[in-house]
């Protein structure tokens, strides 16, 4: 659409004066079409197709088009927005991105407390609130109980996973954990679908831990919501994460995220600081088995406290990651946008 607008439509009335901003979830998912496919669109190959156009290793990359001919590009996180400009998170949009630098912003997504909020999900066997924490311990209940987990994990920490089941979601550190995890005689509950490589090595771990773990291969959305109100804690150990929403949901929810620090995991987590009694969860860094298996025993040290964990909590419910932020932002970045370029509008 960017290349469009500046190509076939410069001089439509209605397309010729509008003001483009492209936003980019997930850097990895270009748009790449061999150059044949050029004439489908319509733009000439003499204007568009070279290195500082939409051409990309002599082919076509519809996600570098929207980089190049927008006024503006977003993405979810500021983090992500930096990262991006990396060669290690990059996928080879580094260059160009760098060259755009000061028109690249990281917006982060909200979430829509209507369907996620604990005081009023429609999915959990008790509700509760930030001044009234004793449903949530009905849902961890109630969640052991579902998934036939032993008794005893009522009283010992429970971690939750809901994510897909893929390589870029962290889940090879899951399956590198699982073991030294569950020797702490803790609960682990994990809720996925995706590669099947990844199910079979999780079903395979499970016999060896009965009572104490539970898999469910399934996308289960009302199952989602009891997992991350009935868990205590909620892994998210992404290799890389736009924005992610999961660590936020458990925010809210009083279960204390265990994320790596990176994209919008990094920009919503805030590591727990004991002396100042600040943060809201844990994170880990670099991208490895053995930084995250130091960091679920950190979090499982401070879930001995009971006080100083009601206090990370309760931080995690207080944050605002409603829509209503991230609307105000991107609307100032709009008129922005149109205030930069003269003769521009918003349509």
């Amino acid at each position: 659409m960017p290349a469009l607008v500046r190509g076939a439509y410069a001089k439509n009335p209605t397309f010729g004066t509008v003001s483009l901003v492209f936003t980019i979830h997930n850097i990895g998912y270009q748009g790449i079409f061999p150059k044949e496919k050029l004439y489908i669109t319509g733009l000439s190959e003499k204007e568009f197709f070279h290195p500082e156009g939409l051409e990309y290793w002599d082919k076509i990359s519809l996600l570098k088009s929207g980089i190049v001919y927008s006024d503006a590009v977003t993405t979810v996180s500021p983090r992500y927005a930096r990262e991006i400009q990396s060669p290690e998170y990059g996928m080879g949009m580094e260059g160009i991105l760098r060259k755009r630098k000061e028109r690249v912003y990281g917006i982060l997504n909200g979430v829509d407390y209507d369907s996620w909020d604990p005081s009023k999900d429609r999915y959990l066997p008790a509700t509760y609130c930030a001044e009234d924490l004793a449903g949530k311990g009905r849902c961890k209940e109630a969640l052991v109980l579902e998934l036939g987990l032993l008794r005893s994990m009522v009283e010992r920490p429970l971690l939750g996973v809901v994510s897909r089941l893929d390589a870029q979601k962290g889940l090879d550190l899951i399956l590198k954990v699982i073991e030294p995890i569950l020797e702490q005689n803790v609960g682990l509950v994990i809720l996925g679908s995706g590669s099947k490589q990844i199910k079979d090595k999780i079903t395979e771990v499970m016999p060896r831990h009965a009572g104490r773990m539970a898999f469910k291969y399934a996308f289960d959305e009302p199952l989602a919501h009891r997992i991350i109100a009935g868990a205590d804690m909620l892994l998210v150990p992404s290799r890389y994460e736009p924005c992610g929403l999961t660590q936020m949901y458990a925010l809210k929810y009083g279960t204390v995220p265990l994320v790596h620090a990176t994209g919008g995991l990094d920009d919503t987590v805030v590591e727990f600081d004991p002396s100042k009694v600040e943060g809201n969860g844990f994170k880990f860094s670099p991208f490895a088995h053995g930084a995250f298996l130091d960091a679920i025993r950190k979090a499982l040290h401070f879930f001995s406290n009971r006080e100083l964990w009601r206090a990370i909590m309760l931080n995690g419910m207080q944050a605002d990651f409603s829509w209503a932020r991230s609307a105000k932002q991107y609307l100032d970045l709009y008129r922005s946008v149109v205030d930069r370029f003269p003769g521009r509008k918003i349509q």
